[in-house]
């Protein structure tokens, strides 16, 4: 019988995988940081927690339905942005997030409320309390280009409650009205806190032109914003930009970010910058229409949990078909996150950090040791257990493994750098046993070989023989194996998505190695008369058999004559 198809050409499928090796560290070495070490996890590097308190205007507690909505969504924005190895979890009435790293930054950013309001700008200014203003540039002014329009109705635009103010910034002299008292020190944190709100809404959202002069003289844009993600859409706003560089006063919102279909971050190649590309649904995408009809040649602010992000001059107007961007003094991490903030929709809660903290990894790197030596163990106890049962046929195994081994290291090197992948200690354990799921895949094998050696055929003709036979039952075991690993990774959460990720790719592996290096291998070892030696690859007791079997069998036949 002729070899299967794919095993009559050895060396060019041995050449096939060490090409493949070649393109796997090729990319580890000449691409990204060109670090040969993976991202490790949380519980193998240390990370940041950040602890969340959530804040409602009346100061009352949170609902639970509430807190697992926004942790829902706080997981949703994970995954957008492949911030990977990261955990999310409800703890009484807080939210903790923990990220690899030890940069707080980025837990932060994921707590972002996300209540954007589109305005229109009614004045601006420089602001003038607290000191200097940053000096980092404001944001530029963008040109959104027209698309097509879309279907749908037109929602009636919300009108000012308030007299048009005057178009240049208000003069500095004392206004009369008072601005709002100093909160009790004998009230509790929940009523400070509704107090502050309080307080914000009455000087930043007054109808009044005399309080929103004070407003706009007396905020303060270094200073943490108690009314962050808390202000009342139907009522004026005076806001500060994102940046600190000017103080607006914001007409009633004239679109919510509910109408935001979807958002990406990319570069504007003609203006050399990072933006934030938004889609409205078809209602959104009308009211956007006429908000720009209306203010042609005037400045709309993206406000995003009462800070203004841009303030870009419509150019032209109506501008149709539902489509816009942000512009700013973006970087492409910043956009990204923004976009992917408002993609996932806006937190039911606004929410202040209470603490941060660094997690330490001394516990896992102990745990690393202790895992790596067990998985040093078993593959030392493998390739024993392989020498001794099929002699020098276990040097082909252990050829394999430590093929496979240097494949799956350097994929997860790159799949660190590509979508985030972070070896935790569950994805190590995964690894581990990918090792036996492999040495599975031997000790089939070899055994398909001796059962055609039993039946008197040569070492040379049972190798692709047993090939044939072996491969069967080793995609049957793989896929059944791929298919648990998919399904685990599917319904788990937190580090069992580890496992079941390194495990399904072991697993694809496995099939790869058995394929390109290990059949091959082997047929290169029937056609050599070194290898065909009992003594060498431990078959000599099978052929025994074999001899014993025939024998038995000619004297039946002499003894029927």
């Amino acid at each position: 019988m002729p070899p299967s198809k794919g095993s009559a050409h050895p060396y060019r499928l041995l050449g096939v995988y060490a090409a493949l090796l070649a393109v796997i560290y090729a990319l580890v070495f000449f691409t990204g940081d060109h670090s040969p070490t993976p991202k490790l996890g949380i519980d193998l590097q240390g990370g940041t927690r950040v602890t969340l308190t959530a804040r409602t205007p009346d100061g009352s507690r949170p609902s639970q339905d509430s807190l697992k909505k926004a942790q829902a969504i706080i997981e949703s924005r994970v995954n957008g942005l492949g911030v990977s190895s990261s955990e999310v979890v409800i703890d009484g009435d807080n939210i903790v997030i923990t990220v690899a790293g030890d940069d707080s930054q980025q837990a932060r950013a994921l707590a972002t409320t996300a209540k954007l309001y589109i305005r229109p700008v009614l004045a601006a200014g420089q602001p003038t309390a607290g000191g200097a203003a940053p000096t980092a540039p404001a944001p530029a002014p963008a040109t959104d280009a027209p698309t097509p329009p879309t279907t749908g109705e037109t929602p009636a635009p919300t009108e000012p409650t308030t007299p048009a103010p005057q178009s240049r910034v208000f003069p500095a002299q004392a206004p009369t009205t008072p601005a709002p008292a100093p909160g009790n020190g004998n009230l509790t944190p929940a009523q400070q806190q509704a107090k502050e709100i309080a307080d914000a809404k009455a000087l930043r959202q007054s109808t009044d032109q005399t309080v929103q002069q004070l407003a706009m003289q007396s905020l303060d844009c270094t200073k943490p914003d108690p009314l962050r993600g808390n202000d009342d859409p139907a009522l004026p706003l005076v806001a500060c930009s994102q940046d600190g560089t000017e103080v607006f006063l914001l007409g009633p919102s004239r679109i919510d970010g509910q109408e935001i279909a979807n958002a990406t971050a990319g570069l504007n190649s003609q203006q050399a910058r990072q933006e934030v590309n938004l889609e409205f649904k078809s209602s959104g995408a009308d009211a956007w229409a006429a908000l720009t009809g209306e203010y042609v040649y005037k400045r709309v602010a993206f406000v995003l949990d009462s800070k203004v992000v841009s303030a870009p001059q419509v150019q032209q107007g109506p501008q149709l078909g539902g489509r816009t961007s942000i512009s700013g003094s973006f970087t492409k991490e910043s956009a990204t996150e923004l976009a992917n903030t408002l993609k996932y929709g806006s937190l039911p809660l606004s929410f202040q950090v209470s603490e941060a903290e660094t997690v330490s990894a001394t516990l896992g790197l102990s745990s690393l040791k202790a895992a790596l030596l067990a998985g040093l163990i078993g593959l030392i106890a493998v390739l024993l257990y392989c020498l001794l049962y099929y002699r020098m046929l276990g040097f082909l195994a252990g050829f394999s493994l430590i093929a496979a081994g240097f494949a799956v290291y350097g994929i997860i090197v790159l799949l660190g750098r590509w979508i985030g992948f972070t070896l935790d200690l569950a994805g190590i354990a995964g690894l581990i046993i990918g090792i036996g799921l492999t040495a599975d895949s031997f000790v089939v094998f070899f055994e398909r070989i001796k059962d055609e050696m039993r039946e008197g055929r040569s070492f040379r003709s049972a190798v692709p023989r047993g090939w044939q036979r072996a491969q069967r039952t080793n995609l049957s075991g793989k896929t059944v194996s791929l298919i648990a690993s998919v399904v685990l990774y599917v319904l788990a959460a937190g580090q069992v998505k580890g496992f079941a990720f390194t495990l399904g790719i072991t697993t694809v592996l496995d099939v790869i190695v058995l394929y390109l290096v290990t059949a091959p291998l082997m047929m290169l070892a029937s056609r050599s008369p070194f290898w065909a030696k009992p003594s060498v690859n431990g078959l000599g007791a099978v052929q025994q058999i074999a001899r014993e079997r025939g024998a038995e069998e000619a004297r039946a036949k002499e003894m029927s004559r």
